[in-house]
């Protein structure tokens, strides 16, 4: 079984982590490094995809925003939430976009019933479900089938700040935080970052079919 480089990345901002992706992903497609799955926070900031462009959708100037080259519209990121990216070199028998993001789903589904959530699909629009509420958003993208970007799951967000979007093209309101839906402790343990990562790094194993490997690492010595 291979392995995959866990790099917990702290908090840093969305466009210096997007510069790293691309390096790392052309270094992963010529093998130089070996897959990789970035775990970070970032200060708020509001990625616009290609689908939002498309249907005009407009971001309030009060949200710093920024174009991006990943699948969907638009996604909010900032505090309360864990970004994953999986710079991964998928194999021939998992060269399909669908059969991807639905592993990266189901990661999120495993994680999230170890902490007693029942999360789960919506035939209508790919990330994670909770309670009739999107708590996580999914949006990759492929370059000789290694992938960049990755997921955004929300667990305790500020006020309304991802609330009033229109995320992924969706209403209003209809993207979320755990907190919000009262997923905030388990078992009298506050659902924090470090645990979320914690739990989706014991379930890379078996849903990724990779083995994580940690090491204490600054990201930049990746790139």
């Amino acid at each position: 079984m291979k392995k995959i480089q866990v790099l917990r990345a702290g908090i840093i901002e969305h466009t210096k982590v997007s510069d790293i992706m691309r390096i790392m992903q052309q270094k992963r497609i010529d093998d130089q490094i070996i897959d990789s799955i970035i775990l970070v926070e970032h200060p708020e900031i509001v990625t616009i995809g290609p689908q939002a462009s498309r249907d005009g959708i407009e971001v309030s100037e009060d949200y710093e925003q920024t174009v991006v080259d990943r699948g969907g519209g638009i996604t909010w990121h900032g505090p309360g939430q864990l970004v994953a990216y999986p710079i991964v070199k998928w194999e021939k028998n998992e060269q399909s976009v669908r059969k991807i993001i639905n592993r990266i789903e189901d990661l999120i589904i495993k994680t999230l019933k170890d902490l007693g959530i029942n999360g789960y699909r919506n035939p209508a629009m790919m990330g994670v479900w909770v309670d009739g509420k999107k708590v996580c958003s999914i949006g990759l993208a492929f370059l000789h089938w290694v992938s960049r970007h990755g997921l955004a799951l929300n667990y305790a967000t500020p006020g309304n700040r991802i609330e009033n979007l229109p995320c992924c093209g969706l209403d209003v309101g209809t993207t979320t935080s755990l907190e919000k839906l009262g997923y905030k402790e388990i078992n009298n343990q506050q659902i924090t970052r470090e645990l979320l990562e914690n739990t989706l790094i014991s379930n890379i194993k078996e849903i990724l079919n990779r083995i994580p490997i940690e090491e204490d690492c600054n990201l930049e010595d990746f790139i």
